[in-house]
């Protein structure tokens, strides 16, 4: 069996023919046509084919591509009989799936709605969950009619969520890595060698580079002070899924968990609230701010001795998450080919501006970002894109 493409739609076959969607081109899996097979060949897509025949008994499905992500997992959407699910190519050699299965297992027990796994194949790096649909919270937000209320219900779903999940979490929390000083320091790194040196080619001297340590050590030290609490760490608006309450089950659906760890409590609010992929007013996030603090200390989930501690937390956990996106951008693309998140590097960026200029303990930070980034930014992405 191989693969082979074509332009436009697709449809399914029996055994010797299997047609599937992949990102808008045709693509037939067929055991003849040598010419088309020497074109192109998805070895992984065609043993995924053929693990789905196992289970269903019979090749009477399609295949359509759901989504594919920062690392090498892929995402299909699966149709049979009216009824979807989402098959997960996962090579083994690139991917563990273990922490993937028991974090799903984990969020389905404080009872959120993750994809439940209905078939697991760790040998070939496969599995099949649920779907939860295809409506992504970016998606919402970015299409047109967003209105204000409707963002705003979308947004009390995914806090609401999140409360469960820290406030009935506590034991599985415990089994999970600790996001610990190393982890927290390992990620601020990505800032200065992707970031500053890989994409904006800055070499930092001696004295900008023991700056720039004093301000992650600053970053570390605030980040410990909060309360351990589950931490889903990719938990935003493309992670996130409006989900409709029947057959996708309740609002929102979440993915991308399987790098959970236990860590400070504001860390997947910021992610969320001030999400790399899309921008509020900063009136509005503080307002989701209070809301969440509310409802997370009445169900038990610590939240500092007062709002004004919370927010300090919130933004110096910011500081640290998008130091780390930086870097993992930048990385993506010189690194993995992927180009499609420079163009959110500038409101990541924006982000680390707008709080650093607030307190006096990371002027050393404002100054490295005013004096020698913010110009270079522009180019480097404009010579990124070119090449």
């Amino acid at each position: 069996m191989t693969v082979a493409f074509s332009d436009r739609l697709i449809a399914c076959r029996r055994p010797n023919f299997f047609w599937g969607f992949f990102s808008g081109v045709r693509i037939r899996v067929s055991s003849n046509h040598r010419e088309e097979r020497e074109k192109v060949r998805d070895p992984r897509l065609e043993q995924l084919v053929q693990w789905l025949q196992s289970l269903f008994g019979a090749q009477d499905f399609t295949i359509t591509v759901a989504s594919a992500d920062a690392s090498f997992r892929r995402y299909f959407r699966v149709h049979r009989g009216g009824k979807t699910w989402i098959a997960m190519d996962a090579p083994p050699d690139k991917e563990d799936m273990k922490p993937y299965i028991r974090v799903a297992a984990m969020l389905a027990d404080v009872g959120v709605n993750a994809p439940r796994i209905l078939h697991s194949s760790l040998e070939q790096g496969f599995l099949l969950n649920g779907d939860l649909g295809s409506r992504t919270y970016l998606g919402e937000f970015l299409g047109e009619g967003a209105r204000p209320e409707a963002v705003d219900k979308l947004y009390h779903d995914a806090l609401d969520a999140l409360v469960v999940i820290q406030s009935r979490s506590a034991a599985n929390a415990a089994q999970l890595p600790p996001y610990d000083a190393a982890l927290l320091q390992r990620e601020m790194a990505l800032f200065p060698e992707w970031f500053c040196s890989r994409h904006l080619g800055l070499s930092l001297d001696a004295q900008a580079s023991a700056d720039l340590q004093r301000v992650f050590d600053a970053l570390t030290e605030e980040a410990l002070k909060q309360p351990r609490v589950f931490v889903h760490r990719d938990y935003h608006s493309r992670n996130l899924m409006l989900t409709d309450g029947g057959k996708h089950g309740p609002n929102p659906g979440i993915l991308d968990f399987q790098d959970a760890v236990n860590g400070p409590v504001t860390y997947d609010l910021v992610s969320v609230l001030r999400d790399c992929y899309i921008e509020w007013p900063l009136a509005r996030i503080h307002g989701w701010v209070a809301r969440f603090r509310e409802r997370a200390q009445a169900a038990g989930v610590g939240v500092g001795k007062d709002e004004k501690e919370f927010l300090r937390w919130f933004d110096w956990m910011g500081v640290q998450r998008h130091l780390k996106v930086l870097g993992i951008f930048s990385r993506l693309w010189y690194r993995d080919g992927k180009s499609g998140y420079l163009k959110d590097i500038p409101r990541t960026l924006e982000y680390v501006r707008a709080v650093v200029r607030n307190y006096p303990e990371l002027a050393t930070l404002s100054r490295l970002i005013e004096t020698k980034i913010v110009a270079e930014l522009p180019k480097a992405n404009a010579a990124a894109l070119q090449s």
